[in-house]
């Protein structure tokens, strides 16, 4: 009975052995370490089964490996018997399964993970995450480009999780995205505490040529270049270095993108408060040329103050040249205060109102009918432009170059470069014009000529061209024109050809023109006036006389 009963027991226990099921290759199981030798941990997992890890399995990147004898450790079960007749297990690959399905569950609730950086690879880095294996990309790393990742190879920190794949065994992690939250939640903070108006430190970040970026303690503001200071900056670095502690002013906070606008010079005395009583109209100052444009130069007269001298206030007689061909960038210059517009905070000035009127100083120096040297500095269709002092030009008109002949015909006697002697004959000051004659230098023949010839007076000419409309005559070298119709008061005798050049003729003067140089010249009026005079002595046709009668008479009083 007792050998039925315990055979009975047996057959029990082996039942109950073969219904047990064991672990399904595959899984990850529990077990208990049960001695460690060799670089191994020797890990019984139940079933009556054990299996070896290397040692390195359980260290962390750059960590020593942590366990023990008697330590429960979770492994991952590849095969239930390998060669050795011992079961093959996996540290590693239990924490990567292990892994996953933490990372799964945190990626789906957008949740942080803590990782190390352990090497570097093509592209970016690796990063363990607690058994699992994750890319971070090289742009991923930080808010800003890393030179040098050495400092965080190693250490433990967080990542937000950008894609995985389970299947492939791919994990996309970024550290960039913690930091920017990072310092979206410090930049709120920040910008929370600050209004515009205050007054705070930062530290200059970065210098464009537009500005500077200023670091108030987590948040980054803009420190334009206009706002550097009252006067005019070409260059920010001019004033301001990297990693310098400034003081600035918060101009403006936009809430929602979070920029701030910052200003040094509002935290200083506005100059152009000032500048009306500083700079009266008409006043003098020395100043420094700062900018040169098409249409001026900029002149600063104080830090923060520039008036504007434009083209046109620059000199007296440079009208078309470019402003940089009168003055130069960093010149000290003289300057008159023309205009102030403090609203539109301007300033107009003179650069030429510093100088004297060079037109109203050679008024002064040279009268009318003073004789002048100069250079040809141009020949154009009606006349000469001669050099004069002080850079301005005198023009000698084609009317007053030559006294005998066309204009025309004497411009073509002159080149550029040639000296002439004028005499000055008008001075416009406000047109800016002189007015130069270079025939007024041997004075006028006509006025020596007719000097004592008046109209009504008798001469006698010389003819020297018989024309179809009358004769031309001279007097004293002057030319002059006898109409058909002034040759006789007897029509029949207002023939032309009845002359011959080289005669002399009795004329009367009926005009004297100074304007135009000119005699008019009449025979027939010396004929009538004759006769009237004639009349007038010996009597008239009313006492019976006749005509002939009485010029026969004056005729012969005249033989005697």
């Amino acid at each position: 009975m007792a050998q039925n009963a315990s055979m009975e027991e047996f057959e029990a226990l082996l039942n109950e052995s073969f219904e047990m099921d064991t672990p399904d290759e595959g899984s990850v199981v529990k077990g208990k370490v049960i001695a460690v030798e060799a670089g191994q941990a020797i890990i019984d997992i139940g079933y009556k089964m054990e299996g070896r890890v290397d040692l390195k399995e359980f260290a962390d990147p750059g960590e020593s490996p942590k366990i023990g004898v008697g330590d429960e450790v979770e492994v991952f079960l590849e095969r239930v018997e390998n060669a050795q007749g011992e079961a093959s297990i996996s540290r590693e690959k239990a924490r990567r399964e292990e892994a996953w399905d933490r990372l799964e569950k945190a990626y789906a609730d957008e949740e942080r993970v803590e990782g190390a950086i352990f090497s570097r690879v093509k592209g970016g880095f690796t990063v363990d995450l607690g058994g699992a294996v994750a890319f971070l990309p090289g742009s991923q790393v930080d808010v800003r480009p890393v030179r040098d990742a050495g400092p965080l190879m190693g250490m433990k920190q967080p990542f937000q999780i950008l894609k995985m794949d389970r299947r492939r065994g791919n994990i996309v992690v970024s550290r960039r995205a913690i930091l920017e939250e990072s310092r979206a939640e410090q930049r709120a903070e920040v910008i929370g505490n600050l209004a515009e108006g205050d007054a705070v430190e930062g530290v200059v970040k970065n210098i464009t040529e537009y500005g500077a970026f200023v670091d108030l303690g987590g948040v980054d503001g803009l420190l334009h270049v206009t706002d550097m200071a009252w006067r005019r900056v070409n260059d920010p670095r001019e004033i301001l270095t990297i990693g310098e502690t400034i003081k600035v002013q918060v101009i403006k906070i936009n809430k929602e993108t979070h920029r701030i606008s910052l200003g040094m010079k509002q935290l200083q005395d506005d100059p152009w408060n000032a500048v009306e009583n500083a700079y009266p109209l008409g006043s003098v100052h020395q100043g420094r040329v700062t900018n040169i444009t098409d249409y001026g130069a900029f002149v600063e007269l104080e830090a923060g103050v520039e008036g504007l001298v434009h083209v046109s206030e620059m000199s007296w007689t440079k009208k078309n040249v470019h402003p940089g061909k009168i003055v130069s960038t960093s010149q000290e210059v003289d300057v008159m205060v023309l205009e102030i517009d403090s609203a539109k905070r301007r300033v107009s000035l003179g650069l030429k109102q510093t100088q004297r009127n060079p037109w109203e100083v050679f008024a002064e120096t040279h009268p009318v009918n003073t004789e002048i040297e100069g250079e040809v500095k141009n020949i154009t269709e009606f006349g000469l432009f001669v050099g004069l002092d002080n850079d301005i030009d005198g023009m000698v008109h084609l009317s007053d170059i030559t006294w005998d002949g066309r204009g025309e015909d004497a411009l073509g006697d002159f080149r550029k470069g040639d000296t002439v002697k004028a005499v000055v004959t008008e001075v416009d000051v406000e047109k800016e014009r002189i007015s130069l004659s270079i025939k007024a230098l041997d004075g006028d023949p006509f006025e020596g000529a007719t000097d004592g010839v008046k109209r009504g007076s008798i001469i006698t000419v010389e003819v020297t061209s018989i024309e179809d409309g009358g004769i031309e005559v001279e007097y004293e070298g002057m030319k002059s024109f006898i109409r058909r119709s002034d040759l006789s008061r007897d029509r029949a005798e207002q023939r032309p050809e009845r002359f011959g050049v080289g005669d002399k003729v009795d004329v009367r003067v009926t005009n004297v023109d100074a304007k135009t140089r000119k005699l008019g010249l009449s025979i027939k009026a010396r004929e009538i006036a004759e006769e009237k005079e004639a009349v007038e002595q010996y009597g008239s046709s009313d006492s019976g006389a006749s005509l002939g009668d009485i010029l026969g008479a004056a005729l012969k009083s005249d033989d005697k």
